[in-house]
């Protein structure tokens, strides 16, 4: 099959480089508004072209891709995260799905560096002291955060962006701690200096600052649940890039609240937005899922993409295919 006569449908608007390459290259169905489709939207694009190139935002199913019809047979998502793809069932109708992996890690971690700075430095309590005109002038003992150097940065998940994580605390003189299903490349991990948990409830009775970078699953919602969450020193911050449904939100908020947790920074939500505590807890950063939000990170998952679409056209396997069950051995144990 040739390029021009691949029909891509696209479910968001693009940075403008990568839909006028994707117009160029395929028979390209665009996506004007910004807002996302309905469900009905969906399906009428994906009966309608050969690649379907969703987002984070799509929630493609099994019985979507039951109703979507014989004609997809690739759905090229934009963006990492693959928790709203059902991927089995795709792969069942013969539809292959790829994603852009390595694009974001870089950008993500330096957001989360940015997070496990200013929690603890109270950057975010700064700003608003200064907005609100409450600042009368420099004191000894006014507005103390704590030093981020000597602590121990307990990592779940030190995949891409944990690893890249891990070396920016590293220059912060953060030690680093860290959970996997299984442990990493020994080179790696003595490159970072990195202590290896295989238990998850110790790591987190044990570190200052825990950060969050394992996708989402059914092993892993709720991973840091009420239980866990109460094995946390009451001086530790949490912070939180991922997905929102690995954090028990309801039960951080409330120990937050209770003073037996000292804070969290977080990007992502369990529902969409943040719970009303978080947003009035004053040791608290929130951000609108920004993490991976430059206009370089857009562009490259753009371009990677478009590989994945070309590779295919030309009758190749996709570079960064999802292969069920792959490369698990980063992931946090459940339980």
């Amino acid at each position: 099959m040739s390029g021009r006569s691949l029909k891509v449908a696209l479910t968001r608007r693009l940075p403008a480089p990568v839909e006028e390459r994707l117009s160029t290259l395929f028979d390209t169905v665009l996506h004007d508004d910004d807002a996302p489709l309905t469900r009905a939207g969906l399906l009428e694009r994906a009966k309608d072209a050969d690649v379907l190139a969703p987002t984070l935002g799509d929630r493609l199913d099994a019985a979507f891709f039951e109703a979507a019809g014989e004609r997809l047979k690739l759905v090229a998502n934009f963006g990492a995260g693959i928790d709203h793809i059902d991927i089995a069932a795709a792969n069942a109708r013969g539809i292959t799905v790829t994603n852009t992996p390595s694009v974001l890690a870089e950008d993500a971690a330096d957001m989360a560096m940015a997070l496990i700075l200013a929690v603890p430095r109270r950057l975010v309590e700064g700003v608003r002291a200064l907005e609100e005109g409450r600042f009368e002038g420099w004191s000894p003992t006014w507005m103390l955060g704590h030093r981020v150097r000597g602590k121990k940065l307990g990592v779940i998940g030190l995949g891409r962006v944990g690893e890249a994580i891990a070396r920016r605390a590293r220059a912060f003189g953060l030690s680093i701690h860290y959970h996997n299903r299984n442990r990493i490349n020994p080179h790696i991990e003595e490159e970072l200096d990195a202590n290896y948990w295989d238990s998850l409830d110790q790591m987190l009775a044990h570190v200052d600052i825990v950060s969050v970078n394992c996708p989402h699953t059914p092993a892993t919602f709720h991973l840091l649940s009420q239980r866990r969450l109460e094995l946390l020193q009451p001086h530790a911050y949490v912070v939180n890039i991922s997905r929102g449904e690995i954090v028990d939100e309801t039960a951080l908020a409330n120990l937050i609240e209770q003073g037996r947790i000292a804070g969290a920074g977080l990007d992502v939500y369990e529902r969409g937005a943040p719970n009303e505590k978080l947003l009035k807890a004053p040791n608290v950063v929130l951000l609108p899922h920004m993490a991976s939000a430059t206009v370089e990170s857009r562009i490259e998952m753009g371009e990677r993409v478009i590989i994945n679409i070309k590779m295919f056209a030309d009758g190749h396997k996709p570079p960064d295919r999802i292969i069920l069950g792959l490369d698990q051995d980063r992931l946090p144990k459940a339980g």
